[in-house]
């Protein structure tokens, strides 16, 4: 609710879940939807924690939000030993679908392979060859790094350095310094929230733009907004929703702004169309038993203003249509939230890993 990633989720995850369950009509199997919240501050204990006193003594049965890949890790922990969902709208990582997969997990929006699939690709394949890393020095920070240099090496090209800068990090002047002397033709900021904001002005201050590209790893509507255009403007990177893109995405947004007064980051859509396929989900299997719940949410596919023919896999990865976007230049900006336009659409197999590579013990072979 606080702190680096609160324009990212925090009370604008409230508001799109209250939407969902509004549009639903309020109440499920002749139940009322009831909602309840916390502030996990960032903190693995202090998240899980909460979640265990919900599940364990207020039948919580289903939670989201869960931001920071840290606190999704010792969350999802607890509910998959209380036989309880996560719907996993804003963390990153991908070892909620991988090494730490669980019957109850359902990953939306995106995460760290699809953002390396859709960025770092076809920058190493125009000849951005040497890159250099200034990576949140936690779960979603090393895992961006290594998925992504996994995909840099694939294709040709070499990491030639790294740095690791504690969450919150309000100084990234030294870290800055050493990307520039790295002679790398990109520095990726492997990020998020405040932080990316941060180390982006401080690399504009710096110079660093200017002698190289620097590469947003994850990149949000209101950390693009945050930032100057002259600054942020022309940088690629790659989303899972953007408010702008359709009719449909323009009409829920709408509904979302005059709520809110913002436009939504792509994870606040994500958390939308989570709850919603949730829902309705519990509806037509006539329980709210786990087991059968997501049975009939990877048996349903996904069509909403979000996603079109998205899939629940069986290592519980949703996947679905990734975008490529450019920032928008100052002179290209026609509003205060035209931010983003649209380069290519990346589909669903290509944006993330194969089920066949899944190391998933959910999956067949495995």
């Amino acid at each position: 609710m606080g702190g680096v990633y609160a324009d990212i989720c925090g009370q604008g995850c409230v508001a799109a879940v209250e939407m969902a369950v509004e549009d639903f009509g309020g109440s499920v199997l002749g139940k009322k939807i009831e909602i309840v919240t916390a502030d996990d501050q960032n903190k693995a204990d202090v998240g899980s924690a909460k979640v265990r006193e919900w599940v364990e003594n207020e039948q919580v049965d289903v939670v989201t939000g869960l931001v920071s890949s840290a606190v999704t890790g010792a969350v999802t922990k607890v509910l998959a030993d209380n036989k309880k969902l996560a719907l996993i709208s804003t963390s990153a990582s991908n070892a909620f679908t991988t090494k730490a997969c669980t019957p109850y997990n359902a990953h939306w929006t995106y995460n760290v392979v699809a953002l390396a699939n859709g960025t770092v690709k076809p920058m190493v394949q125009e000849g951005k060859k040497k890159w250099f890393f200034n990576t949140a020095d936690y779960a979603f920070g090393h895992a961006l790094e290594g998925v992504a240099s996994k995909v840099i090496k694939a294709n040709g090209g070499e990491v030639v350095g790294n740095v690791r800068a504690p969450l919150g990090t309000t100084d990234f002047s030294s870290y800055v310094l050493q990307a520039q002397s790295s002679g790398a033709d990109v520095v990726a900021l492997a990020n998020a929230g405040s932080d990316f904001v941060n180390s982006l002005k401080t690399a504009a201050e710096f110079g660093l733009t200017e002698m190289v590209d620097v590469a947003g790893l994850l990149v949000f509507t209101a950390n693009a907004k945050a930032l100057d255009p002259s600054i942020a403007g022309g940088m690629k990177l790659t989303t899972g929703f953007y408010w702008d893109r359709t009719p449909e995405t323009r009409a829920w947004a709408k509904r979302y702004s005059e709520r809110t007064g913002k436009m939504p980051t792509m994870v606040q859509a994500g958390i939308y169309s989570s709850v919603n396929h949730y829902l309705n989900a519990v509806k037509a299997a006539g329980t709210d038993e786990s087991g059968a719940v997501m049975a009939q949410m990877q048996n349903t596919p996904i069509n909403d203003f979000f996603a079109t023919n998205g899939k629940i896999r069986k290592d519980g990865r949703m996947i679905h249509d990734m975008y490529l976007a450019e920032v928008k230049k100052p002179s290209e900006s026609k509003g205060e939230w035209d931010l983003y336009k649209i380069l290519r659409t990346i589909p669903a197999d290509k944006a993330f890993r194969p089920l066949s590579e899944s190391k998933c013990k959910l999956v067949a072979g495995n």
